[in-house]
């Protein structure tokens, strides 16, 4: 027997509302299957982007310059930094080595970096001594670009009795937006000396100033089930602290996440898990970070066995972009209508916020059939398949 394939017309619609009007302005993407034979179908909602079963979400807070010498080289590709001594007599550098990057697959064909994201404080970024310890504003760019997360830290970090917490959230919100010009839309809760509960008055502040999530030591997680529909508003989420052992060096301790990650993988549907360090440097900086031969080899090995070269279930995403992938995701309405041998598939997406920065949805194309894929005429669409190979999804960018 022949092939059987399916083709794919996409089209954007856009309603004709203001920004200001009501209801509130929806899209609309439609896509057109036509079979060539009578086989079924059925079309899902990805509980996760690229259908992916494991969401992990790892964040560096504090902005400590290993980020940008150790981390970002690693993961993005590039020259990870030999040893840098900086001002505090700490070494934020790594091995020197040249990495390739650390990949998991779109499921279509192409490889994505691991991404992480950077929990910071603005005050810190003026900082121009060659020896500063601290990211800068240069930095913050290259790694919002590529894609990185950044999210709120407070904007000095105060957790002391007589912290202003509202002037804290502000005060960081309007720096970032100025010097890099985007809206941030998620907290973290800086640690240290602080009053019983000043957590929730950051909570507070951060959802009064219209974030949307706030990572503190409570609320859900660090392991969340995404396999339904979320309650997203307002969330306040646990993380699970990741840093070196001080006694030995033999990776047991890490070696203890890397089972971690086996075993969610090892869950029934969809789940999200959040992690958190600080620096990645050669020195365990403050006592509360991972020294890069222990965050080289998590990474590593974390690509070795659920990135591209090995099962591939791992989505390596940082928390704001499976945030909005599953507040897309919960608020698009998927419609089927077949007729004949023709399936229509009809999205209407929400008006997102203003400081989404990800707009996706992948769908699970459930038929015997493979599929060619037409390409869309709207420049504002982007879709991908992998329909002349596994033949069952599609990824969908606007």
């Amino acid at each position: 027997m022949g092939l059987r394939f399916i083709s794919l017309i996409i089209m954007l619609i856009t309603g004709m509302q203001t920004a200001t009007s009501s209801p509130a302005q929806q899209q609309k993407i439609l896509l057109k299957l036509k079979l060539n034979s009578n086989a079924d179908i059925r079309i899902e909602k990805a509980a996760l982007k690229y259908n992916k079963q494991l969401a992990l979400s790892f964040t560096l807070d504090d902005g400590y310059r290993s980020a940008f010498l150790c981390a970002y080289p690693l993961l993005n590709g590039g020259k990870v930094s030999p040893a840098f001594v900086d001002g505090w007599s700490k070494d934020q550098g790594g091995d020197g080595s040249v990495s390739k990057g650390l990949h998991y697959s779109d499921g279509c064909g192409d490889r994505v970096p691991f991404r992480l994201a950077l929990a910071v404080n603005a005050s810190s970024f003026n900082d121009t001594r060659p020896e500063r310890g601290n990211l800068n504003w240069d930095e913050m760019k290259i790694f919002y670009h590529a894609g990185w997360d950044i999210l709120n830290h407070s904007f000095s970090h105060s957790t002391k009795h007589g912290t202003n917490y509202e002037a804290q959230v502000v005060e960081n919100n309007k720096s970032i937006s100025k010097g890099l010009g985007f809206q941030l839309s998620h907290f973290v809760v800086p640690g240290g000396e602080a009053d019983p509960g000043y957590d929730m008055e950051y909570a507070k502040a951060a959802f009064k100033n219209g974030l949307f999530s706030v990572a503190t030591t409570s609320g859900v997680g660090p392991v969340i089930d995404v396999s339904k529909p979320l309650d997203l508003n307002n969330l306040i989420y646990n993380r699970t602290f990741v840093r070196s052992d001080t006694v030995s060096n033999n990776f047991a301790l890490i070696n203890q996440h890397l089972k971690n990650i086996a075993n969610l993988l090892q869950k029934p549907g969809a789940t999200w898990y959040n992690e958190f360090s600080h620096g990645v440097g050669n020195d365990n900086l403050w006592g509360i970070s991972l020294t890069f031969p222990d965050f080289k080899h998590y990474m590593t090995m974390l690509a070795a066995r659920h990135g591209a070269t090995g099962d591939d279930k791992l989505w390596m995403a940082p928390w704001q972009e499976v945030y909005e992938y599953l507040w897309i995701r919960d608020h698009t309405v998927l419609k089927t209508t077949s007729k004949g041998r023709e399936v229509l598939i009809e999205l209407t997406l929400p008006k997102s916020p203003s400081s989404f920065r990800n707009h996706a949805l992948s769908l699970v194309v459930k038929t015997s059939a493979k599929f060619d894929m037409v390409a869309s005429q709207n420049a504002a669409v982007k879709v991908s398949s992998n329909g002349k190979s596994n033949h069952n999804l599609i990824n969908i960018l606007w």
